[in-house]
């Protein structure tokens, strides 16, 4: 008899980035709107901020570190 031992591929995470990534959603959702509204800066801004922080977090969690022009 013939036993083939099966093969499973287990992609491994990074923890790191998944944490990083993490800590800049929870700074985008939460810490940037507070001290906009502390500082007093406007809407577009604080929008701004929180684009680029979940911009920077999704390039976290996924490993990349390319920068795209078009953005």
């Amino acid at each position: 008899m013939n036993q083939q031992l099966a093969r499973t591929e287990v992609k491994k995470t990074d923890n790191g980035s998944l944490l990083l990534g993490t800590g800049l959603v929870v700074a985008s959702m939460i810490l940037v709107p507070a001290m906009a509204v502390r500082l007093g800066l406007g809407a577009s801004l604080t929008g701004e901020l929180r684009i680029a922080l979940m911009k920077a977090s999704n390039r976290a969690v996924k490993g990349t570190t390319e920068v795209s022009e078009a953005a």
